[in-house]
């Protein structure tokens, strides 16, 4: 991830400082006159791109977590029919919010004529170019993002402690006859996600998604003979869902397909980024096939285990078979490897706030006991709250409502004022219901979910 805030001048340039006096943003009326002949793609410079299929299979595996298996609880709140068209609603929105923030970031870098920017980083600079009346909340607009980024990245590290943790305890109390509370297992679990943590470089990275993709994969296709070993009854299945399980619905699913934090890394890396964007491109194809996927692992695994569905299809499956455990531990597996991917992006935004403060002599030092620090909070937050349904809804209406659905559509409106919404401005209208859309998860989900986690504690 690029760390520059610095803008490139254009007529009338003026300078506006951040509330916090941290960054100096500039700022113009007008674009260059030879804005047109700047390429940001031929000007990065990356010490270590990643191919297309790499940055493909981060796409994936970045959303293919706990999401995948969370999906027959989506169904079971939003019911059998409703969770197909609610599934593809989701999963057409959110690659639609993923090109509007790729392409406004690309299009911000050719205007200022930079290389790359980062999620934040492009918040600032739509921000600082944009109408007069939102060029002072540049630097709040990238502290904002930084922060809700590491707040989600985080919640969603807690989230897979919480569900390998459940796992084990599922498996190993049974086959030992154990009566250990998931808490230890949580704790246990900690001790090699902090090793896992550990690793830096996002190349180093592609071996642990390629391995966490395979084995989700297997785990999918045995969930599924499982969901089909016996004749699949729809009688007594809700097709269509309560109000009040809608917000679960949609936080969930949300939660499920988004991967925003990893998209704007992943793309400023590549070798052939014009490959990410493209009508049958990486961003595309990836979506759709996660889409797939989800449909049927929520519409297969609702049908079959009804309101007894959990957290994570895998927990529905038999403890007392051998097949079944070894699934189960596939997934805690998979996920587990999956945590180095999720802790790359928080790391590099909180190492880009504090790493010029520390000595080069005490760097590495510091990136370990930083690292560690922050996985001891994490479990201390799932030893809280060890129920994994509560945390996916939560983390799906906080986190990802707000940047995966809203900030995107709010940059695209800011760099398109006043001029730029088409015909009848129906980029703006569209916008408009994009944003109430997410507006509808952020508030209404995050009150149930809490109101959930206050019951249960």
């Amino acid at each position: 991830m690029n760390s520059s805030a610095e803008f490139i001048p254009m007529n009338s340039p003026a300078v506006v400082k951040s509330p916090s006096n941290e960054i100096e943003l500039e700022v113009g009326l007008h674009n260059s006159p030879d804005e047109d002949d700047y390429n940001p793609f031929e000007n990065r410079r990356v010490r270590k791109p990643t191919s297309s299929t790499g940055t493909l299979i981060h796409l994936i595996k970045s959303s293919l977590g706990t999401g995948i298996l969370a999906m027959p609880l989506a169904f079971r709140n939003g019911g059998l029919l409703f969770g197909i068209l609610g599934t593809a609603l989701v999963a057409a929105i959110y690659a639609h919010c993923v090109h509007l923030l790729v392409s406004t970031s690309q299009k911000a870098c050719k205007r200022s004529k930079i290389p790359s920017l980062g999620f934040s980083e492009t918040a600032a600079n739509v921000c600082a170019n944009g109408p007069p009346g939102v060029r002072r909340f540049a630097g709040f607009a990238k502290a904002y993002i930084d922060y809700m980024l590491l707040v989600a990245s985080y919640f969603s590290v807690s989230v897979y402690l919480v569900f390998i943790s459940t796992t084990m305890h599922d498996v190993i109390n049974f086959e030992l006859n154990l009566e250990w509370k998931t808490r230890t297992y949580i704790l246990m679990t900690t001790a090699v996600v902090a090793l896992i943590t550990q690793v830096r470089e996002l190349k180093y990275l592609v071996p642990f998604s390629l391995l966490a993709n395979s084995s989700i994969f297997v785990v999918f296709a045995i969930s599924l003979y499982y969901i089909f070993k016996e004749p699949v009854s729809l009688e007594d299945r809700h097709f269509w869902p309560e109000w009040s399980n809608l917000p679960s619905f949609f936080g969930i699913a949300v939660y499920a397909i988004e991967g925003i934090g990893i998209v704007l890394p992943v793309e400023n890396k590549m070798k052939h980024p014009h490959d990410f964007l493209k009508p049958i491109g990486i961003v595309n194809l990836g979506i759709c096939f996660i889409s797939i996927l989800y449909v049927i692992t929520g519409f297969f695994g609702y049908a079959r285990y009804g309101p007894n569905t959990k957290g994570s299809i895998t927990l529905n499956l038999p403890n007392e078979e051998l097949l079944a455990k070894s699934t189960q531990l596939l997934a805690a597996l998979a996920i587990l490897l999956t945590t180095g991917l999720y802790y790359y992006v928080p790391m590099e935004i909180l190492w880009q706030k504090i790493g010029h403060k520390i000595p080069p002599q005490r760097e590495n030092l510091a990136q370990i006991g930083i690292r560690l620090g922050i996985v001891i909070l994490m479990m201390g937050l799932a030893l809280t709250i060890p129920e994994l349904e509560l945390f996916i809804g939560f983390v799906g209406s906080v986190g990802s409502a707000t940047l995966a659905l809203l900030t995107p559509i709010a940059l695209d409106t800011i760099f398109r004022w006043p001029d730029g919404f088409g015909w009848m401005k129906w980029r703006l209208v569209k916008n408009a219901l994009l944003a109430t859309f997410g507006g509808f998860i952020l508030i209404v989900g995050t009150y149930f979910s809490i109101q959930d986690i206050i019951e249960n504690i």
